[in-house]
């Protein structure tokens, strides 16, 4: 039964183990599913961004390079300034992302703006755009970090380009300017989610504009953080997995670098939001899984208890069986051992030496039987009484068996004061040395006996020995040997004799 409990327990197990290991193979499969298709959606939103972004750029880079070409043309004066006012004018309305068009000469004063008048003493020599067209010879189209108008405070992205005179030097700058608004209006209509966050940066780390919009990110350079470092410095596209530094919120990037611009667009998915979904079905893939496991173990437990049940009952049957059986072998044993001396008794005797005799005949091995008996016993009965007695037969029998140590050897009570021992593959020679040991510790003992010559108790040995053949008349053993008991002691006891089959 115990092997059946194991296998219970095994199945149990195996069962239950592989449906944890298939739930969980499943809930981490569908996981990954879902990070994928987030990275997809993520990739597919950059792409759209990306387009979105360069379209502006290429719109205000065209109308960039025509007023170039118009100041490089028909020169910066007045009349020529004014005309330009008008065309933007008529332009603006064509390009609702456009904030403003400013003219700047090589000194960073304002020539024209298209959105308010100049004001007194206006200078753009400290911008960053300015500075770069004015230190570099370059003709192509700067963006620009984010700054903040000084006319509205209005934050807004730079496209400008620089302009040269009749001799090629440096005559002054014309900018762009894109209000951050404008990307926001189209960020904020695509579902990024509550944690999500959509920004558009420049190839050198700095943040251009951010959805959602916080004033204290604009101009922030990013290039030392782990995703510009790892991912966006030698890749075109890609998808990670960081926590925000400007917010410590975890999200999963889709970043994307413009071909023809210096821009990367990126979108970011709150890593908790997009795996919402995936949660709580994973929460009820698990509740369900747990609920059958519990039954499982359940209709199992009942299982193996009542296994058990059997098990116990069984092992109580057993346990009587073996009670039963210890029982019998202890009757046995009574049956075939003397209550007195503990030795073997009569019956046993018998059995043992026909058992012996047959054994013998088969091997052709020799067989010694010695008959003991104990000198002048009735009158140490008649002195002492029957509990002196039987004290002397008990230490009698005691010492034959401290004598006749073979476990093939046996030494019983015959009847009375009467005792015999069988020893297997022994010959006379031997049988004597037992004999004469058996005397020898019966002298050491000094079993005080006052009506024995001796003074002590003493026994007669018969010895008779047979091999073979010899053993074909078993009832001739004993006889012989009880003639040589009575030789022993008609010859003064304390002694021992043999006798031929």
């Amino acid at each position: 039964m115990k092997r059946d409990t194991r296998l219970v327990v095994l199945l149990l197990l195996v069962v239950g183990c592989s449906l944890a290991s298939l739930t969980v193979w499943k809930v981490l499969a569908s996981r990954e599913q879902v990070l994928r298709d987030v990275n997809v959606h993520g990739l597919n939103l950059t792409q759209a961004l990306a387009t979105y972004t360069e379209g502006i750029v290429r719109q205000s880079s065209a109308l960039l390079l025509g007023l170039v070409e118009r100041l490089e043309t028909e020169g910066s004066g007045p009349p020529q300034i004014q005309r330009l006012s008008k065309l933007i004018h008529r332009q603006e309305p064509l390009m609702p992302q456009l904030s403003g068009v400013t003219i700047y000469d090589n000194q960073g004063r304002w020539l024209m703006s298209s959105n308010r008048p100049i004001p007194a003493g206006a200078n753009s020599s400290d911008r960053a755009y300015f500075i770069h067209h004015r230190d570099d010879p370059s003709r192509e189209t700067f963006i620009g970090p984010p700054i903040q108008s000084r006319s509205n405070q209005e934050w807004v992205i730079t496209l400008s380009r620089r302009f040269n005179d009749s001799r090629g030097e440096f005559a002054g700058v014309v900018a762009v300017t894109l209000g951050i608004e404008n990307f926001l209006r189209l960020f904020g209509k695509i579902d990024v989610g509550q944690e999500g966050a959509i920004g558009l940066s420049n190839t050198d780390g700095t943040l251009l504009v951010r959805y959602p919009f916080r004033e204290q990110d604009m101009g922030r350079n990013f290039s030392k953080s782990p995703i510009y470092a790892k991912y966006l410095v030698d890749r075109t596209a890609g998808t990670a997995s960081f926590t925000s530094s400007l917010d410590g919120v975890e999200r999963l990037y889709a970043f994307r670098k413009s071909d023809q611009l210096p821009v990367i667009t990126t979108v970011a998915l709150g890593k908790r939001e997009a795996l919402a979904a995936w949660r709580m079905e994973a929460l009820l893939s698990t509740v369900v899984v747990a609920g059958l496991l519990g039954l499982t173990a359940l209709i199992g437990c009942f299982l193996i208890l009542d296994i058990r049940r059997r098990t116990e009952v069984e092992g109580q049957l057993r346990g009587a069986q073996q009670q039963l059986l210890s029982s019998n072998r202890q009757l046995e044993l009574l049956a075939m051992k003397d209550p007195l001396t503990g030795l073997a008794n009569r019956r046993c005797f018998d059995e043992s030496l026909a058992t012996e005799a047959r054994r013998a005949q088969r091997a052709n091995a020799s067989l010694v039987l010695m008959m003991i008996d104990i000198d002048y016993f009735k009158l140490f009965n008649d002195s002492l009484g029957h509990v002196a007695g039987d004290a002397c037969l008990q230490a009698v029998g005691r010492i034959l068996e401290e004598c006749v140590r073979r476990p093939s050897d046996l030494v019983a009570r015959y009847g009375g004061e009467e005792m015999g021992v069988i020893m297997p593959d022994t010959d006379s020679d031997g049988a004597r040395i037992v004999a004469q040991h058996i005397l020898s510790r019966l002298e050491q003992e000094n079993i005080a006996h006052v009506s024995s010559p001796l003074g002590r108790v003493s026994v007669s040995i018969g010895i008779a020995a047979a091999t073979g053949a010899e053993l074909n008349h078993l009832q001739g053993l004993i006889e012989a040997a009880d003639q040589a008991l009575y030789i022993a002691k008609a010859s003064g006891r304390n002694q021992f004799a043999e006798a031929k089959v």
